[in-house]
């Protein structure tokens, strides 16, 4: 495809033009929720500014945790938009949920971007014990680019970062409106500010990083609204044909109707599809 057909099919905001009105109120949700939930908030878990988490915790120790993992196309937002997530977990005593910051561009790469979000993964488990969730139970969540670095944690050998760490070390996700294949990103407007070569891009699209058993690979959900643009849908049933086909169980959810901006206030609802999938997700895990 030309770049005047990839920036159309890539650009959320014109395709939604009630998108102000949505990101107003993720914004007003979270405020609610890091107004009425017990949390921690900018923990450092690395040197950069935006390395930084907040992590809503339960009263009751040894609980699951679940880690949200904001979008934005890896350029904009931040958890302050997505502490609306707490209120489908926490306030029904399901998990503690963190929510993470990380570097965007054009102040850092896609490489510095992945390695980031492993970092504040890897750094949430060797602080479960301070914080009282069980680090046997990590399991991850995002959106758009969230989804993608979601999905990038779930292929992360985590014994090459510290050899104590376990190798499922997160044992489910969730990628609520992924992006898999970032070689469409390199070519279209997107790609202005995060100046991903052919090779970078490839080294970060999990498409390209499936082993060659996925069998052995934990639980993977990835869902796409059916109002979202061709490209999203697209991307996602490329991504789980290629996944299913190196042996590995995956789901895959279409959510009628729901355009890109407002799928992920199902996460927030309780009895929703997706807050639902992930409600059974954690519990399956024990």
């Amino acid at each position: 495809m030309d770049r005047a057909t990839l920036d159309k099919l890539y650009n959320n905001r014109a395709a939604v033009p009630t998108h102000p009105q949505d990101i107003a109120r993720w914004a007003t949700e979270s405020a609610r929720a890091r107004a009425e939930l017990p949390h921690h908030a900018d923990l450092a878990y690395g040197p950069h500014p935006r390395e930084i988490l907040d992590l809503f915790a339960l009263a009751a120790p040894g609980r699951p945790l679940l880690v949200f993992i904001h979008g934005g196309y890896w350029q904009a937002m931040s958890k302050g938009e997505a502490s609306q997530i707490a209120n489908g977990f926490v306030c029904d005593g399901l998990a503690n949920v963190a929510l993470l910051n990380y570097p965007i561009g054009p102040d850092a790469r896609m490489d510095q971007i992945v390695a980031s979000i492993r970092r504040g993964i890897l750094w949430l488990w060797q602080h479960a014990a301070d914080y009282g969730f069980d680090r046997d139970r990590i399991y991850v969540s995002g959106h758009s680019a969230g989804g993608h670095l979601s999905v990038m944690a779930l292929l992360t050998d985590w014994p090459a970062l510290d050899a104590a760490a376990p190798a499922d070390l997160i044992k489910g996700a969730l990628s609520i409106s992924g992006l898999y294949d970032l070689q469409p990103i390199r070519q279209c407007y997107l790609n202005d500010k995060l100046g991903m070569d052919e090779a970078e891009a490839a080294r970060n699209s999990p498409i390209a990083l499936l082993p060659a058993s996925t069998a052995g690979l934990p639980p993977l959900v990835c869902a796409v609204g059916g109002a979202e643009t061709p490209a999203f849908l697209q991307q996602q049933h490329d991504f789980v044909t290629k996944w299913a086909s190196h042996g590995g169980h995956v789901t895959a959810i279409t959510v009628p109707e729901r355009h890109h901006f407002d799928i992920v206030d199902q996460m927030a609802q309780s009895g929703a599809v997706l807050q639902t999938v992930m409600t059974d997700m954690l519990r399956q895990g024990g």
